[in-house]
C-alpha cells in the first residue's frame, strides 16, 4: 500500500543543550538536588553573638559568685563616693540603691559559703 503523505521528519533532540555527556549532566543534577534537598548532617555554624560582653560557659559557680561579689563592692564604692555630692531626695534614692547593692552582696556571700569547693 502506498502512503499518500510522507513520514514526518525525525524530530530533533528534545534536550535543549545539545548532545552533552549524560553522565556529567546527571552528576550536576544530583549535586543541585542534594544542595537543596539533602539534609545537612554537619554541625551548624555558631551564630555570631550580638552581646558586647559574655560570660564563658566553662567558669565554675564559685568564680562567678566571687566576681559578682567584687562587682557589687565596686558599685557600692562608686555610689558611696557619689552620695557625698547629693542632697535631698536624690540622696535618698542613691541610699536606696546602695542598700540594694549591699543586700545583693549579702546574698552573694551566702551563696559563696554554700558552694562546695573543688579541689
Amino acid at each position: 500500500m502506498i502512503k499518500e503523505t510522507p513520514n514526518p521528519p525525525k524530530p530533533a533532540s528534545t534536550f535543549p543543550y545539545g548532545d552533552y555527556a549524560p553522565e556529567k549532566l546527571k552528576e550536576a543534577a544530583d549535586r543541585a538536588m542534594d544542595h537543596y534537598l539533602k539534609p545537612d548532617n554537619s554541625e551548624p555554624e555558631p551564630k555570631p553573638s550580638v552581646q558586647l560582653f559574655t560570660v564563658s560557659d566553662n567558669v565554675d559557680t564559685e568564680t562567678l559568685l566571687a566576681n559578682l561579689n567584687e562587682t557589687l563592692a565596686s558599685a557600692n564604692a562608686v555610689l558611696s563616693d557619689l552620695l557625698f555630692d547629693l542632697d535631698g531626695s536624690r540622696r535618698h534614692v542613691a541610699l536606696g540603691v546602695a542598700q540594694m547593692i549591699e543586700l545583693g552582696t549579702l546574698l552573694a556571700n551566702k551563696a559563696l559559703d554554700r558552694v562546695e569547693l573543688r579541689t
